[in-house]
Protein backbone atom coordinates (compact mmCIF):
# COMPACT_ATOMS: atom_id res chain seq x y z
CA UNK A 1 0.00 0.00 0.00
CA UNK A 2 0.88 3.45 -0.95
CA UNK A 3 2.36 5.97 1.99
CA UNK A 4 -0.23 8.51 0.60
CA UNK A 5 -3.54 5.92 0.77
CA UNK A 6 -1.98 4.85 4.95
CA UNK A 7 -1.90 8.41 5.81
CA UNK A 8 -5.71 9.04 4.55
CA UNK A 9 -6.59 5.56 6.43
CA UNK A 10 -5.07 7.03 9.51
CA UNK A 11 -6.58 10.20 9.23
CA UNK A 12 -10.76 8.47 8.74
CA UNK A 13 -9.90 6.09 11.52
CA UNK A 14 -8.91 9.40 13.56
CA UNK A 15 -12.35 11.20 12.30
CA UNK A 16 -14.67 7.92 12.75
CA UNK A 17 -13.02 7.44 16.69
CA UNK A 18 -13.38 11.74 17.26
CA UNK A 19 -17.10 11.63 15.66
CA UNK A 20 -17.89 8.49 17.85
CA UNK A 21 -16.62 10.67 21.05
CA UNK A 22 -18.82 13.49 20.55
CA UNK A 23 -21.25 11.37 20.52
CA UNK A 24 -22.52 11.21 17.05
CA UNK A 25 -23.18 8.33 14.70
CA UNK A 26 -20.96 7.95 11.35
CA UNK A 27 -21.46 5.77 8.30
CA UNK A 28 -18.65 5.20 5.48
CA UNK A 29 -19.75 5.82 1.88
CA UNK A 30 -19.58 2.37 0.30
CA UNK A 31 -17.70 3.52 -2.94
CA UNK A 32 -14.46 5.35 -3.34
CA UNK A 33 -15.83 8.21 -6.21
CA UNK A 34 -17.88 10.38 -3.25
CA UNK A 35 -16.37 13.75 -2.87
CA UNK A 36 -16.57 12.48 0.84
CA UNK A 37 -15.44 10.08 3.44
CA UNK A 38 -17.58 10.35 5.73
CA UNK A 39 -21.42 10.92 6.58
CA UNK A 40 -21.88 12.33 10.65
CA UNK A 41 -25.60 12.47 11.72
CA UNK A 42 -25.99 15.00 14.53
CA UNK A 43 -29.41 13.96 14.99
CA UNK A 44 -31.27 16.74 12.69
CA UNK A 45 -29.06 16.54 9.52
CA UNK A 46 -26.32 14.27 7.84
CA UNK A 47 -23.35 16.22 7.49
CA UNK A 48 -20.54 15.05 4.56
CA UNK A 49 -17.45 15.09 6.09
CA UNK A 50 -13.82 15.54 4.18
CA UNK A 51 -10.92 14.13 5.44
CA UNK A 52 -7.37 14.99 5.30
CA UNK A 53 -4.12 14.13 7.06
CA UNK A 54 -1.15 16.44 6.64
CA UNK A 55 2.47 16.40 7.72
CA UNK A 56 3.03 20.20 7.03
CA UNK A 57 1.58 23.22 8.03
CA UNK A 58 -0.62 24.31 4.92
CA UNK A 59 -2.85 20.94 3.78
CA UNK A 60 -3.90 20.52 0.17
CA UNK A 61 -8.00 20.55 -0.79
CA UNK A 62 -7.27 19.35 -4.15
CA UNK A 63 -7.49 15.76 -5.43
CA UNK A 64 -5.18 14.33 -7.77
CA UNK A 65 -4.93 11.44 -9.76
CA UNK A 66 -3.98 9.82 -12.35
CA UNK A 67 -5.30 8.44 -15.75
CA UNK A 68 -4.14 7.37 -19.10
CA UNK A 69 -3.65 10.68 -20.33
CA UNK A 70 -1.68 11.91 -17.22
CA UNK A 71 -2.27 13.92 -13.51
CA UNK A 72 -5.68 15.20 -13.15
CA UNK A 73 -6.03 18.12 -10.66
CA UNK A 74 -9.50 19.01 -9.29
CA UNK A 75 -10.65 21.51 -7.20
CA UNK A 76 -13.50 20.98 -4.77
CA UNK A 77 -17.11 21.80 -6.33
CA UNK A 78 -19.44 23.93 -4.22
CA UNK A 79 -21.37 21.85 -1.74
CA UNK A 80 -18.88 18.73 -2.25
CA UNK A 81 -18.92 18.43 1.80
CA UNK A 82 -20.18 20.28 4.68
CA UNK A 83 -17.45 19.69 7.02
CA UNK A 84 -13.62 19.43 6.45
CA UNK A 85 -11.45 17.53 9.14
CA UNK A 86 -7.84 17.31 9.11
CA UNK A 87 -5.98 15.35 11.25
CA UNK A 88 -2.11 16.52 12.10
CA UNK A 89 0.54 14.24 12.05
CA UNK A 90 1.13 16.33 15.37
CA UNK A 91 -2.00 14.76 16.82
CA UNK A 92 -4.26 17.97 16.73
CA UNK A 93 -7.53 17.93 14.80
CA UNK A 94 -9.14 20.60 12.81
CA UNK A 95 -13.05 20.80 11.80
CA UNK A 96 -14.23 23.41 9.39
CA UNK A 97 -18.00 23.15 9.49
CA UNK A 98 -18.23 24.30 5.84
CA UNK A 99 -16.80 23.57 2.20
CA UNK A 100 -13.65 25.21 0.68
CA UNK A 101 -15.06 24.97 -2.77
CA UNK A 102 -12.44 26.45 -5.26
CA UNK A 103 -9.07 26.83 -3.01
CA UNK A 104 -5.96 24.81 -3.06
CA UNK A 105 -5.36 24.60 0.53
CA UNK A 106 -5.97 26.10 3.87
CA UNK A 107 -3.64 27.00 6.69
CA UNK A 108 -6.05 25.51 9.67
CA UNK A 109 -6.10 28.26 12.50
CA UNK A 110 -6.99 27.44 16.25
CA UNK A 111 -10.06 28.57 15.30
CA UNK A 112 -11.21 25.57 14.11
CA UNK A 113 -9.04 23.19 16.23
CA UNK A 114 -10.76 20.29 18.32
CA UNK A 115 -10.21 20.32 22.19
Amino acid sequence: MRTTQRKGDIAVAQAIARFTKMGFDVSIPVTESASYDLVVDVGKKLNKVQVRYSSTKEVALRRIHSNSKGYVVKKTKPHAYDWLYIFKDTGEEYLIKECLAGRNSIVPTLNYLIK
